[in-house]
């Protein structure tokens, strides 16, 4: 009898860095702004709203695609922001999570040995999804300490093979925004190439100083080659509901949830009946995201003038990046564990976002934080 062999499909994979950071900051009692969720509760009104689901009856599956109730928040939410209102029935698909989004996403689109540009440093989840589809990532770098695309090099990386672009911005790691530059650049190059794009769009509502969100959905000319993927956990603070969405063209919503319905099915039934009222009643609450989470971040930097550390430009998201160069010449992943085992705040190396070794001697904190948690990890991150 032949003894059957197995081997890993992710053998560089192991457990994720926001759990290792996360533990390890428990274990020492440090302050957590390392992975990225509040410290503070939801909208009560967003709570009782489940609570009342939960007693109405709605606790069994709800329907593949996501409530009709919902999606059509979303498509009145997304035509009112971005002059686009996606078709209720076959354009937006509620998923668990943004992050089972991309998967399916990715999973509908390429085929074994198809190419996929990303860009780097880049949220954990990418890499993995492609490879497990058989895919090929072109990793491209983001320019350092900017973080701006350099479109020569995705033009010169730019081959047959290549089947999608994965573009995140809001940008997590380093919260840095595409301009006006970037969307033109990526317009000419999808129209010129026909090239499919997965825009997360996940931090959406967090952007600072003024400055507006474009979906690239909702532009026009790209409607047929884009799915947005957005986030309720982020817009909601409530990460642990995992409820999220696609809004894309009809074709390619078809093949997404032909991957979905095998891969949860569908989501969460009291939760999408919450927030689908929530969006009705309280929208302008979203909508205000961008000042709540601007306050945060000048609250933090405030606090932290005076520190050796040295701030990053942050236009959106909740994440703020510091450098640490003043301060020692570790590796970020060794001067992560230091910092939260020696002076008690957890933070992310961003080097663990690469495919490639990267380092710059920069971390990342979460913002998301009430003020007083914010003020004592400041005090003391100045202490060093």
């Amino acid at each position: 009898m032949i003894t059957p062999t197995y081997s890993s499909k992710l053998p560089h994979v192991g457990t994720t860095i926001f759990t290792v950071m996360s533990q390890l900051a428990a274990e020492h009692q440090a302050i957590n702004l390392s992975q990225g969720f509040p410290d503070y509760e939801p909208d009560s009104r967003l709570l009782e709203y489940a609570q009342q689901a939960m007693a109405d009856g709605f606790n069994q599956y709800a329907y593949m695609p996501g409530i009709p109730a919902l999606r059509e928040q979303i498509s009145y939410w997304f035509g009112d922001k971005y002059g686009r209102t996606p078709e209720v029935g076959s354009e937006i698909t509620i998923t668990t999570g943004a992050t089972e989004a991309l998967y399916c996403a990715i999973a509908a689109t390429i085929q074994p040995g198809d190419e996929v540009v990303v860009f780097t440093p880049a949220y954990d989840s990418y890499l993995p999804a492609i490879q497990l589809n058989g895919g090929v990532p072109i990793c491209i770098p983001l320019t350092f300490p900017d973080y701006r695309i350099d479109w020569q090099q995705v033009r010169d990386r730019i081959s047959s093979r290549t089947r999608l672009i994965m573009v995140n911005f809001p940008h997590n790691p380093t919260g840095a925004i595409l301009t006006d530059e970037d969307l033109a650049e990526l317009k000419a190059l999808a129209l010129e190439t026909g090239i499919r794009i997965i825009s997360d769009e996940v931090y959406e509502q967090l952007v600072f100083d003024g400055i507006p969100h474009r979906s690239l959905a909702g532009i026009p000319e790209l409607q047929d080659q884009v799915m947005a993927i957005g986030s309720f956990g982020k817009s909601l603070h409530a990460t642990g509901w995992k409820v999220g969405y696609a809004i894309a063209p009809a074709d390619w919503t078809t093949e997404l949830r032909k991957v979905h319905q095998f891969v949860t099915f569908s989501t969460s039934h009291p939760f999408q009946v919450a927030i689908a009222k929530f969006l009705e009643l309280h929208r302008s609450e979203v909508d205000g995201l961008g000042d709540f989470f601007q306050a945060k971040r000048d609250h933090f930097l405030r606090e932290m003038e005076g520190s050796r550390f040295e701030p990053l430009t942050c236009q959106g998201t909740y994440f703020q990046l510091m450098s640490y160069r003043q301060i020692s010449e570790l590796p970020e992943a060794d001067f992560s564990q230091w910092l939260t085992k020696e002076h008690g705040v957890a933070c992310i190396p961003v080097s663990v976002f690469y495919d490639q070794p990267e380092e710059h001697q920069v971390v990342r904190f979460c913002f998301a934080k009430q003020h007083e948690t914010l003020s004592a990890a400041a005090q003391r991150l100045k202490q060093i």
